[in-house]
């Protein structure tokens, strides 16, 4: 059966899943490249985003692979597209990592602008849907199949699909860091009263591992 998931977001020790002022020199906002510590040295990641074998195992890589199995399909929050705001000034953004996107599915992009779909290198096809997150699920579930859907973030993105009740389980690292400012994960969430208990936690030297799953 298809579940809907988050995996491998991290939060800052005061809470914060982005920093400010996102930019094109800043995709995860000021500060925001310290949050994922734990994930880039891994060999999950280092393959996902430049084809490599190398990198560290263990408990973050293990988390890290997590996220990846059985996917069928992406959501994206816009700005986890790209930096541009407001109508698309013209097609040339194709999102942040180049012609071969670490994805290999559909990923449907939550936006207020219409954008033809921009099929990529390595089975990655964007598709933008300005109807909100409940059709974005939809199409997401149809194009998944028997696997599952990944909301990949950002922040506000995550809040609008876990205030809806629509996350089955949302795996997210604690880094050893303070941001100070930014977006807040868990502003405004009342995760207890929305069914989500905690089934899981792991620390390793880099991050704090906690999974939640949502009963019934």
């Amino acid at each position: 059966m298809t579940k809907v998931r988050i995996a491998s977001f991290t939060v800052s020790l005061d809470g914060y899943g982005a920093g400010p002022n996102q930019d094109l020199e800043n995709p995860l906002g000021v500060g925001g490249k310290e949050l994922h510590q734990w994930l880039f040295p891994t060999r999950t990641f280092q393959r996902a985003i430049f084809g490599s074998d190398q990198g560290t195992t263990g408990v973050d890589d293990d988390f890290a692979a997590r996220g990846f199995l059985n996917l069928g399909a992406w959501i994206l929050g816009r700005n986890m597209f790209g930096p541009v705001r407001g109508a698309w000034p013209d097609l040339s953004w194709k999102g942040w990592w180049g012609d071969n996107p670490p994805y290999h599915v559909p990923v449907f992009v939550l936006t207020h602008h219409a954008r033809p779909s921009i099929p990529m290198d390595g089975g990655t096809t964007f598709h933008f849907v300005t109807g909100g997150i409940h059709e974005a699920l939809d199409r997401a579930r149809e194009a998944a199949g028997d696997r599952d859907v990944r909301i990949g973030g950002g922040v506000h993105t995550l809040q609008q699909y876990l205030r809806a009740g629509l996350i089955d389980e949302m795996h997210y690292a604690v880094a050893p860091v303070l941001l100070g400012r930014g977006e807040r994960l868990f502003e405004g969430v009342d995760l207890r009263s929305l069914g989500y208990e905690c089934v899981q936690t792991v620390a390793s030297e880099k991050a704090t591992h906690v999974v939640l799953r949502r009963r019934g």
